[in-house]
C-alpha cells in the first residue's frame, strides 16, 4: 500500500497588527491553528494543503535580508484561491470587504472562468477564481 503525498503551500505574509489580521481571516471563515501560532505568528488554515502564515514584521524580517515590501504600494505577490462556484467567489470577496478588506473593481467573467479579488488589511492581494470543471477537463 502506498500513501499519496500531498504537497502543501505555506504563504508567509508580513502584517502590521497580528491580532487584527487574525480577526480578519477568521471573519472570512478560516481557522487559526494554535499549535503554530504565538505572539509573532498566526497559522491560518485555508485548506488541508494551504496555510497562510501571518508574521509580525520584525519576525518576518528574521527570514529575509531583503526590504519588506509595503503591499499597499507595491505588488509583491498575487495569491489566488480556487472556489467551488461563482457564488462562492462573490461570498468570499463580500466577507473580506465586510471584515475591512478592499474589493478590486475588476471582475473577470469569461463564462467558463469567473474571478474577483480583494486586498487584505495589509494590502496583500487575494484573487478568488471559479473555473467550470468541464473547461478544465477538456
Amino acid at each position: 500500500m502506498t500513501s499519496t503525498y500531498q504537497q502543501m503551500i505555506f504563504v508567509n505574509l508580513p502584517v502590521n497588527d497580528l491580532d487584527v489580521s487574525k480577526k480578519f481571516f477568521t471573519e472570512l471563515g478560516y481557522t487559526i491553528n494554535p499549535k503554530f501560532s504565538d505572539e509573532n505568528a498566526a497559522s491560518v488554515v485555508i485548506s488541508d494543503t494551504i496555510v497562510a502564515m501571518l508574521l509580525t514584521k520584525p519576525f518576518y524580517a528574521t527570514f529575509t535580508q531583503k526590504e519588506i515590501a509595503d503591499a499597499t504600494k507595491t505588488s509583491e505577490v498575487l495569491i489566488c484561491l480556487s472556489a467551488e462556484s461563482r457564488e462562492k467567489v462573490d461570498e468570499l470577496v463580500e466577507k473580506a470587504v465586510a471584515a475591512g478588506g478592499t474589493a478590486s473593481e475588476k471582475v473577470q467573467d469569461m463564462g467558463f472562468m469567473y474571478g474577483r479579488a480583494f486586498d487584505d488589511l495589509d494590502g496583500h492581494t487575494w484573487e478568488v477564481v471559479w473555473m467550470d470543471p468541464a473547461a478544465i477537463e477538456g
